[in-house]
């Protein structure tokens, strides 16, 4: 499988994929740029919003627009405009932001908070649903990734980077999880299912993007021209393309050298389909 750039950047901490099937447009964040940038695929249009707070992940709006998950708390982002309206204000902590987030299947949307300072601090996972009910349901997590859920509904997928690994949940009882995978070398950073249920990661520190099986097997790997690639998500006609964020967070400028594109938006299509995921009716 052949990765292509799809927008060349520089993003400082590229992250929070997400696909809009309104807009038809792929967008994701610079979460230490303070930026929302988006593309196009059936024309190859780009461009970038400038943003008031740091914000990490989204979920595309029925009535228009996104939901972002923000380090002061849920906004509603109008993505003609630019206007930006935090609807939700909330305290994550001294020293907290946001962090992964997606809209998942039962029509909730899925969001974490960690401590900036590299996870030193456990996170909370939380939980929104369409009539602006928000609930932490996870702690103790120090750096959360990897949120996904299975396409019957039954397991959430959840990571803590730090420890390098991968849990699958019943959801169920949260309570009850099982380790799902572990990695060796780097993380697991943001990830997606596909419609045959098995589970893509993006692989901070390790040059690579992983597909799992149900049972945890690895089934194939993408090698990236990245050394940190940092979540993914199908996205394009059919939800047949494999989009991968990417960062140049901690580089110097040797390993710069040796990877000029960190901070770029890649794209292959790997021969599966996305798994489709709803849009937020809040």
């Amino acid at each position: 499988m052949s990765v292509r750039v799809a927008v060349q950047g520089a993003d400082i901490l590229g992250e929070g994929p997400a696909w809009s099937p309104v807009d038809k447009r792929l967008y994701w964040f610079d979460i230490k740029g303070f930026r929302l940038s988006w593309y196009e695929p059936s024309t190859d249009a780009r461009g970038a919003f400038e943003l008031p707070v740091r914000a990490s992940a989204a979920a595309p709006r029925r009535a228009g627009g996104l939901l972002l998950a923000t380090e002061q708390g849920l906004a509603f982002f109008d993505t003609r405009t630019g206007g930006f309206d935090l609807r939700q204000p909330m305290d994550l902590g001294p020293g907290f932001r946001s962090n992964d987030g997606v809209l998942l299947g039962d029509g909730c949307f899925w969001w974490s908070s960690m401590d900036d300072n590299g996870g030193e601090r456990p996170g909370v996972i939380f939980r929104t649903c369409p009539d602006g009910f928000t609930e932490p349901l996870i702690e103790g997590i120090h750096i959360p990734n990897s949120l996904a859920m299975s396409p019957d509904g039954t397991r959430l997928y959840l990571a803590d980077s730090k420890r390098q690994t991968i849990w699958a949940h019943d959801t169920a009882d949260l309570s009850r999880r099982e380790v799902f995978a572990t990695v060796a070398k780097g993380g697991p950073d943001g990830s997606c299912v596909d419609a045959d249920g098995y589970l893509w990661n993006a692989e901070w520190g390790a040059w690579r993007v992983v597909r799992y099986a149900p049972d945890g097997r690895i089934d194939s790997v993408i090698e990236t021209p990245v050394e940190q690639p940092s979540a993914c998500m199908f996205g394009g006609e059919g939800l047949s393309t494999l989009f991968i964020t990417s960062a140049r967070e901690d580089l110097d400028e040797a390993a710069l050298a040796r990877q000029p594109l960190a901070g770029s938006l890649f794209a292959v299509e790997p021969g599966v389909r996305g798994l489709p995921l709803p849009v937020f009716d809040g």
